[in-house]
């Protein structure tokens, strides 16, 4: 038996189930390191007496951080600038990884800052390049230090599986560029080992775009011995943080090679994706290096440990309403 004709406007055809834009993993990115495959043992390691007095020293600091961050903020920006700086390169230090730092960025105005992400070391690293809003995952608020720390940094929290969010998000990097403050960012969306990097995502660099900001590229790279990239400091996978730093204070001579690329100045590129390409092929020199050997045997998605947000898929960055289709490109 067949119904009455249909009379109302045509239906349009329901297309393929798409991931929701509100689940759990479905927009994340991820990267193929993980701490069995990709990270090695440190080639000299330090005595444990040793070891035990730099994860002193580096407690120490980073509690006297939390402690003094509400004084500081009172202080001249000129002032509290320098010693940010200064208190970044001392906590690096004192687990037992020397600092060198090529290269300047601008030291004022609004400015976006990039830079691959490899360990937990990277934050205090580009904030030794100049101190800005960090753009961290919303979980980090509940991290035991290191949260408390990020949220008196005045970081700009994201949800980064609630794709819905990200024009808000990308709407008030933009206004914090516009007021003159730098805001740093991990465009990878996750920490990968550093012999291997993942691509540079769009959204973030939509801020920069409208607020008219340079876009400052940072590379970081780690050395043990003087040899070769070491994978030592690299925090990835299921890593726990407590493991990573461990093997850090354990190591004996780690580099931290900080090279701050030629800034990237508005109008450099004409929309997201290129700036991000552009930034991308700053801070490595080359074209993004492919995941090779253990990286590239291990599954991917299983990196989804970056501690800062990347605002992972560029989306159509319309005003998100309820009707409002948000779609990822990649």
């Amino acid at each position: 038996m067949t119904g009455p004709p249909h009379t109302g406007s045509p239906r349009r055809p329901r297309r393929a189930a798409e991931p929701s834009p509100e689940g759990p993993s479905a927009w994340l990115p991820g990267a193929p390191c993980t701490p069995r495959t990709c990270v090695e043992p440190a080639r000299s390691p330090a005595a444990v007496p040793r070891a035990l007095l730099r994860l002193v020293a580096l407690l120490f600091l980073v509690a006297a951080g939390v402690a003094l961050t509400p004084a500081a903020a009172r202080l001249p920006a000129g002032r509290r600038d320098r010693l940010t700086r200064a208190w970044c390169r001392a906590v690096v230090r004192s687990a037992g990884v020397r600092v060198r730092i090529t290269g300047t960025a601008p030291p004022t105005g609004g400015l976006l800052l990039v830079a691959n992400h490899v360990s937990w070391l990277d934050i205090p690293l580009l904030a030794a390049v100049r101190p800005g809003r960090m753009l961290a995952k919303a979980e980090i608020r509940g991290w035991p230090v290191a949260g408390a720390l990020t949220a008196r940094g005045g970081a700009l929290f994201i949800e980064r599986d609630r794709l819905r969010t990200l024009p808000g998000t990308v709407g008030r990097i933009a206004d914090t560029l516009r007021g003159g403050a730098a805001v740093v960012a991990f465009p990878e969306g996750s920490t990968w080992c550093g012999r291997a990097r993942g691509r540079f995502r769009g959204a973030v660099f939509q801020a920069a775009l409208d607020a008219g900001a340079p876009v400052q590229p940072v590379l970081l790279r780690y050395r043990q011995d003087g040899g070769a990239e070491t994978t030592v400091t690299a925090f990835v996978g299921s890593d726990p943080l407590l493991a990573s730093v461990w093997r850090v204070v354990t190591a004996r001579n780690l580099v931290a090679e900080v090279v701050v690329r030629p800034v990237l100045a508005p109008g450099t590129a004409p929309d997201r994706r290129s700036l991000a390409r552009a930034a991308e092929a700053a801070v490595t020199g080359t074209a993004t290096t492919a995941a090779t050997g253990a990286c590239a045997t291990a599954a991917a998605g299983t990196g989804r440990r970056g501690a800062t947000g990347a605002l992972a898929p560029a989306a159509r960055l319309r005003p998100a309403g309820p009707n409002t289709e948000v779609r990822a490109h990649p």
